[in-house]
C-alpha cells in the first residue's frame, strides 16, 4: 500500500491517500443480490439489509458479529497523538491494511478528519442531542430513513453502542475531558447512504456523555488509479482552454476582463484536490447463489423471528 497525506494550499492536512494493491476482496465485504445487501466479515454475516421498494430508505438486520480491526488504544499513546488527527491516520492506517478483517480492497481510499458530519449540528443544539440524533435506533433490526437530515447522513453502528456507565466508556470519557479521546473511525457505504461505526463505539458513546464533538477519521474509496490520468488530463485541458478563452476575451474588450488564470487557477486546484479526496461509490460484489442464498443466511440471522423482509 501508498500513503500519500492530501493538504490544501495553505498545507493544512485534508486526509491520508491509500493506494491499495494485491487485495481483490477485503475481509469485511458488501454482498448484493438485486435490492438486499449482506455486509459480511471473514464469512460472518454482519449486517442484512433490503433497500425499500420505494427507494425511501433501508431496513436492516444487524447481527453481533462485526470484530473491529482496530486493537485496543492505548491511554498514553492517545495522549502522545491527542490533537493530531495526521498522524491518527497514519496509526489507523497501518491497522486497516495489517487486518484481514477491514473493508479496504484494490483501489484508492481516503482516510480524513473531514466529514459532512461535523457540519450540521445547529447553533442552539448541544453536541449530546446532535449526536444522538445522528445514530441509528434499532437492535437486531431497524431502519434507515434517507430523508432524514436532509440526506441520510446517519451513523449506524456495526454492535450495540455501550451506555455511559459501561467501564470502557468511563475510561474515554475522562480522555474526552482531557482532550485526548481518539477518533472514531467511520466508513461511508453508498448501499446504505450512511456512515458505519468500524471502531470507536465506547469512545463515540462517551463523547456524547461528555456533549463534545467526537474526534472523526472518515474512510471512503476515491477515483479509481486507473482513471486518475485521464481525469487529470481532462482537468487542465478545461483549465487551458479557460485561459485560451479569456485571452480572447481581454483582447476583445481590454483589461475590464478579469485575469484567465486568476479565474480559472482556483477551479483547477479545486478540480484537483477533489480527484484526491471526493467519495466514490461503494463496491458490492454479486452474492454467489443470488437472493436465494441471502434468505437462506437471513432466516439463520434471524433464527425463525419474524423480520418481515425475509
Amino acid at each position: 500500500m501508498r500513503c500519500s497525506d492530501i493538504r490544501w494550499d495553505d498545507g493544512s492536512w485534508t486526509g491520508l491517500s491509500l493506494d491499495v494493491q494485491a487485495r481483490p476482496q477485503p475481509g469485511l465485504c458488501v454482498f448484493s443480490a438485486g435490492p438486499r445487501l449482506l455486509m459480511s466479515q471473514q464469512s460472518r454475516p454482519v449486517l442484512l439489509a433490503v433497500v425499500d421498494e420505494h427507494l425511501q430508505g433501508v431496513d436492516f438486520w444487524r447481527t453481533e458479529e462485526h470484530r473491529s480491526c482496530v486493537p485496543p488504544l492505548r491511554a498514553d499513546v492517545a495522549r502522545a497523538l491527542a490533537g493530531s488527527p495526521e498522524r491518527w491516520a497514519h496509526r489507523f492506517a497501518r491497522y486497516l491494511i495489517d487486518s484481514p478483517a477491514s473493508p479496504l480492497h484494490e483501489g484508492r481510499w481516503l482516510l480524513s478528519c473531514e466529514s459532512p458530519l461535523l457540519d450540521w449540528r445547529p447553533a442552539d443544539t448541544s453536541h449530546a442531542e446532535h449526536w444522538g440524533s445522528m445514530l441509528v435506533d434499532g437492535h437486531p433490526d431497524g431502519y434507515i430513513d434517507w430523508y432524514v437530515h436532509s440526506g441520510s447522513w446517519e451513523v449506524l453502528p456495526l454492535r450495540p453502542m455501550p451506555d455511559a456507565g459501561d467501564s470502557r466508556v468511563k475510561a474515554y470519557r475522562k480522555q474526552a475531558r482531557e482532550g485526548t479521546l481518539p477518533p472514531v473511525l467511520l466508513w461511508w457505504v453508498s448501499g446504505l447512504d450512511c456512515h458505519v461505526v468500524l471502531d470507536g463505539h465506547a469512545r463515540l458513546a462517551a463523547a456524547i456523555a461528555e456533549s463534545i464533538e467526537p474526534p472523526l477519521l472518515q474512510l471512503h474509496r476515491t477515483v479509481p488509479r486507473q482513471d486518475l490520468a485521464a481525469r487529470v488530463d481532462e482537468a487542465v485541458d478545461f483549465y487551458e482552454s479557460e485561459l485560451r478563452r479569456f485571452a480572447e476575451l481581454r483582447a476583445v474588450h481590454g483589461p475590464t476582463v478579469p485575469d484567465g488564470a486568476a479565474t480559472a487557477g482556483p477551479r483547477l486546484v479545486r478540480l484537483l484536490h477533489d480527484l484526491n479526496t471526493a467519495r466514490q461509490p461503494t463496491w458490492a460484489w454479486p452474492l454467489p447463489g443470488g437472493e436465494a442464498q441471502w434468505r437462506r443466511i437471513a432466516r439463520e440471522v434471524t433464527a425463525g423471528q419474524d423480520w418481515p423482509r425475509i
